[in-house]
């Protein structure tokens, strides 16, 4: 990945020590909260490579559990976010592990909603000041930043989908940056991921929704504010 900044290199607004470890551990934390939709009522968490040998010093446990309860890196209450997963009803076991991963950063996340008991699983890898990329959701090879407000779009494999797809962006004057579709068999599941220039509407994501091979439609927004932040005075941690 190219850094189009010096901020891409020295990395987000955070609480550290690490951009890398910390900042993008924490976002790594935050796209799978929201690719879930709803606060986990259990996460296994497995690091590779330099996470699973500093994790604890570098505090890369906090920073997955903090993005997991949708704090964003600058969020003072990180440090604590372990017990307050603990105590929002989330139970979280971190573990190391071997073999091939795609990057020194790694870590592999296992969530099942707290409420809808919804399994997922997700891994992501933290590429330097605080820049992330997810590589994998379900089995999906995929690639998405963060960097941008995100729509995934899990879907059937039928001839015409992507059209449809594109159609509604560009009635809606949507601009794709980036596209990665991914496909478990000839017309069976599949996911595709579309990073996009603006937030998606309520009004977009209702005619992606209409689609008749769409079968969900999910929001990653890193930069701004979620469903859940807008909810003025209440703690998210509940």
């Amino acid at each position: 990945m190219r850094f189009k900044d010096v901020f891409s290199i020295i990395g987000p607004a955070m609480v550290g020590p690490s951009s890398s470890h910390t900042a993008g551990a924490a976002r790594i934390g935050r796209a799978a909260r929201q690719v879930l939709g709803e606060l986990p009522g259990e996460a296994e968490v497995t690091f590779f490579g330099s996470f699973a040998a500093t994790y604890q010093g570098h505090g890369t446990d906090r920073a997955i559990a903090g993005g997991l309860l949708d704090f964003a890196t600058d969020d003072h209450r990180l440090p604590d976010s372990i017990e307050l997963a603990a105590k929002a009803g989330m139970s979280i076991s971190f573990g190391q592990g071997t073999g091939l991963f795609p990057h020194p950063n790694t870590v592999r996340l296992r969530l099942t909603g707290r409420e809808s008991g919804t399994e997922m699983t997700l891994t992501g890898t933290s590429i330097g000041g605080g820049n992330i990329e997810i590589v994998d959701i379900d089995g999906f090879s995929v690639k998405l930043t963060g960097m941008y407000p995100t729509v995934l779009i899990q879907h059937m494999d039928y001839l015409g989908v992507l059209a449809s797809v594109t159609d509604v962006m560009r009635e809606g004057q949507f601009n794709i940056g980036h596209m990665s579709l991914d496909r478990k068999n000839r017309s069976g599941a599949a996911l595709t991921v579309l990073e996009l220039d603006e937030p998606a509407t309520a009004e977009l994501l209702e005619k992606l929704r209409a689609l008749p091979a769409v079968k969900s439609v999910k929001v990653v927004d890193l930069n701004g504010n979620t469903q859940e932040q807008t909810q003025k005075g209440k703690d998210i941690t509940t």
